[in-house]
C-alpha cells in the first residue's frame, strides 16, 4: 500500500477550514482501518481520528470532536479529513496512517506511534492569526 498526504494542507487562520487528502495505491483501500495523527513541534504524536475499514464508525480526540470529520471513498482510494473552526492549537504535521491492529476503536487514538504504519512525510498546518 502506497499513499501521499501532499494535499490539502497550509495555513490558515483561527476560525478557517482545511481538508486534508490522501491517496492510496496498491491494495484495495476497503482491506485497512485509517486514523490520522498529528505531531505539533516539541510534543508527541497523538491521535486525531480514525475510521473503520467500511466506514461505519469513526472516532474522535475530544480535542478535535465536532470541530474535524473523517471520510473515506474506498472506490476512489481517497481518505479525507475535513478541519472546521481550526484553532491555533490544531498546528502540527498531519499524517495519514494505517493501524496495524486494523481496527478503529477509541483506544486507537491513544495507542503509541510504533503500532501505526505511517504513509509519508505528512503535511503542515499551521493555524496563526
Amino acid at each position: 500500500l502506497r499513499s501521499s498526504c501532499r494535499s490539502g494542507g497550509g495555513q490558515v487562520q483561527p476560525g478557517g477550514s482545511l481538508r486534508l487528502s490522501c491517496v492510496a495505491s496498491g491494495s484495495n483501500l476497503d482491506e485497512y482501518a485509517i486514523a490520522w495523527f498529528r505531531q505539533a513541534t516539541g510534543k508527541e504524536r497523538e491521535g486525531v481520528a480514525c475510521i473503520s475499514t467500511t466506514g461505519g464508525s469513526a472516532y474522535y480526540a475530544d480535542s478535535v470532536k465536532a470541530r474535524f470529520t473523517i471520510s473515506r471513498d474506498n472506490a476512489k482510494k481517497m481518505v479525507y479529513l475535513q478541519m472546521d473552526s481550526l484553532k491555533l492549537e490544531d498546528t502540527a504535521v498531519y499524517y495519514c496512517v494505517k493501524p496495524k491492529t486494523n481496527f478503529c476503536v477509541p483506544r486507537t487514538l491513544r495507542r503509541s506511534p510504533d503500532d501505526m504504519d505511517y504513509w509519508g512525510q505528512g503535511t503542515q498546518v499551521t493555524v496563526s492569526s
